[in-house]
């Protein structure tokens, strides 16, 4: 019997998935996820990625079930995996989303086509994201999204026919169980908060942020302390594919033109929420037309910037949460238990390992993609870059975590819920806390340099000394004549929604749309 595979990624849902509706619209289809060690082993995977995926694959099981299938599971790499399967039961096709991940996955995809084509397999592909594979000129990316976002959403399979295979590599989901975080060598540690996987969840997160949070989400992603609810919290349920993008943009569209007239602070959440969509797609778009910005420069002008002095006494700090600048490591420790932090925090850690501590972006990229629940590869290693100042074309942004800590978190609310040892040191010490005299520090109950970390570097001194470094290159002939390469293969184009241009000629995401000028390279500093 002639049958279709439909290969599940990073796609985990039925809703709007046109691999698997055209699948089952040519007869009978074999639903296939496949545990691939060789991808947990990467340097960017961790227990709770592993976590949420197996949640979401249940919920996943629960919904093809409904519809006379089953989800079935695979151990080992796919084309392993798909040789044994196509030499037990031949199959005719191979379906599945496009997917702009990690070198590993780019690698891994292109090893299946090669299988396929050397097999006789057709495979077909559907784009994830408002993403364009091969895309020749950046100008038609924003048209092309819009399609995108505007076509009609795959419609629901019904009923299932799923072939009877035996002697196959493959098992019914739930039948004998997945291999453990620890065996596919993982740290076993989740943070004990984070997000949940599964379809009903990503649902139910929609509704709420779309009737009721988005009020707040202009004017309150920007503080840890009010972000937790203001932002749209979809970014797991997107990167997993939980929810499909074009879900999430025509919701959020029919919510705006239901809105009636008073509800100005929901219609202005929308917009700016709909701003960020477009940034979502156009920042994996970096990736999927240069998939090496994932481990080089952007702009080859930076290498060998900060290499070549990576200090691994400051990553430990700033890793563990003891660079002694109680923002930076109440966002750490946040992130332990969450997995989460909003933007904004994110830009500051990134700042805060590239400047005053001068570490290379790449490994601190690995790090903070194991404790970022929502890592989606696209959208981290253009931000990773960008933040660090290795892209050429941004303003060179860097978050003083004193400052942020001024003023996101005045009254120190959020410090002492993540640092406990300081909920007892007044205002005036919290944000600088190694300044205290000895006297001060017993008044507290805080010792300097044990309950809270000495900071590594005079904070003030380290980021002058890093900016003069930075703007010494950037003032070289050879880097500002390569710059325009950069900005012509990469920067966003005029009338993107959501930006405006600030007086030093750099884009920012604003709640409203603004008339087209020309654009440069945008920036995600809300």
């Amino acid at each position: 019997m002639s049958y279709r595979v439909v290969w599940f990624k990073r796609d985990l849902r039925v809703q709007d998935h046109w691999p698997l509706t055209e699948a089952a619209r040519q007869g009978p289809v074999l639903c296939l996820y496949v545990v691939e060690p060789s991808l947990w082993a990467q340097a960017d995977a961790a227990a709770q990625h592993y976590g949420f995926v197996r949640e979401s694959l249940k919920a996943l099981d629960e919904q093809l079930r409904m519809r006379g299938s089953r989800l079935h599971v695979a151990l080992g790499e796919v084309v392993d995996v798909l040789a044994r399967l196509h030499a037990a039961a031949p199959f005719a096709a191979l379906h599945a989303h496009e997917e702009t991940g990690n070198a590993h996955t780019f690698s891994r995809d292109l090893a299946v086509g090669r299988w396929c084509q050397a097999q006789g397999v057709a495979w077909q592909e559907w784009p994830q994201f408002g993403v364009v594979r091969r895309l020749r000129d950046r100008r038609t990316w924003q048209p092309r999204w819009e399609r995108h976002m505007a076509a009609a959403q795959a419609p629901l399979p019904q009923a299932l026919q799923t072939p009877v295979l035996s002697n196959a590599p493959v098992w019914p989901w739930g039948s004998r169980p997945l291999p453990s975080a620890t065996e596919l060598g993982l740290d076993p540690f989740e943070p004990p908060h984070r997000q949940r996987g599964g379809r009903l969840r990503a649902e139910q997160v929609l509704g709420d942020f779309l009737e009721h949070r988005c009020a707040n989400y202009r004017g309150g992603i920007s503080s840890p302390l009010s972000a937790p609810d203001a932002c749209s919290r979809l970014s797991p349920y997107l990167a997993h594919g939980c929810v499909s993008m074009r879900e999430v943009v025509q919701a959020t569209r029919k919510q705006l033109a239901m809105l009636p007239p008073q509800a100005k602070r929901h219609r202005l959440g929308l917009q700016g929420f709909v701003s960020r969509l477009y940034w979502h797609c156009h920042f994996i778009q970096k990736l999927e037309s240069e998939p090496e910005l994932e481990w080089r420069n952007l702009h080859r002008g930076y290498d060998g910037l900060r290499e070549a002095d990576w200090n691994p006494a400051h990553f430990e700090a700033l890793s563990q949460g003891r660079t002694g600048w109680p923002m930076v490591d109440a966002c750490v420790a946040m992130l332990r238990e969450t997995g989460w932090i909003n933007f904004r925090m994110r830009a500051m850690l990134v700042s805060v390992a590239a400047y005053p501590l001068w570490l290379h972006w790449q490994p601190v990229g690995h790090w903070l993609a194991r404790q970022f629940l929502d890592y989606e590869p696209g959208i981290h290693w253009p931000q990773m870059q960008m933040q660090s100042g290795t892209t050429g074309i941004n303003t060179t942004r860097v978050y003083n975590p004193i400052k942020q800590a001024l003023d996101h978190d005045p009254q120190g609310v959020f410090v002492r819920q993540w640092l406990p040892a300081l909920r007892h040191v007044p205002d005036s010490w919290l944000f600088e806390p190694w300044r205290m005299s000895d006297e001060v520090q017993a008044h507290c109950g805080v010792r300097v340099g044990q309950d809270i970390a000495v900071p590594p570097v005079e904070l003030m001194e380290a980021l002058r000394a890093s900016k003069a470094r930075l703007h010494e290159l950037r003032r070289q002939g050879d880097v500002r004549a390569a710059k325009s390469a950069v900005l012509e293969r990469h920067g966003s184009r005029r009338g993107m929604p959501g930006t405006n241009r600030d007086r030093r000629g750099e884009e920012r995401p604003s709640a409203r749309p603004k008339p087209a000028r020309p654009a440069n390279q945008m920036s995600l500093d809300f």
